[in-house]
């Protein structure tokens, strides 16, 4: 059975400002969150320069968008084993590490298409490598 709600563009709305607000919770809260944003917009910014084609465009630009999605996941984690309380727990902590350990994946995920790109593109140390 659907939850009873708002429909419509209403809905759209509603939702635009819940997400909203939690990307302004996650400004506030998480200082992880807002490291990684202000990395995200000099990437983002310097991925207009090193980009040699569309594709490479693209790669260097959702890395740092993947790492902000992930940490406030894990954010999102984090809070909820929080509100259920401070003593550990295995499961919460298990939780919370693997959350953590998702940050990591994308954290390396962006590193890896970085120097890979800047590599093609100045130094071709791994392009020589490979042929």
């Amino acid at each position: 059975m659907a939850k009873p709600g708002a429909k419509g563009i209403t809905r759209i709305i509603n939702a635009t400002f819940y997400s909203m607000k939690g990307l302004k919770a996650a400004l506030i809260h998480e200082a992880a969150f807002r490291q990684e944003a202000f990395l995200a917009v000099i990437m983002i910014v310097a991925a207009f320069f090193i980009a040699s084609s569309l594709v490479e465009l693209i790669l260097l630009i959702i890395g740092p968008f993947l790492v902000m999605t992930v940490e406030i996941l894990n954010s999102a984690i984090e809070s909820v084993v929080d509100r259920i309380g401070n003593e550990y727990h295995e499961l919460a902590g298990r939780a919370k590490d693997m959350g953590s350990a998702a940050v990591f994946i994308m954290l390396m995920f962006t590193l890896i298409v970085w120097v890979l790109v800047v590599d093609n593109k100045y130094f071709n140390v791994l392009t020589k490598a490979f042929n």
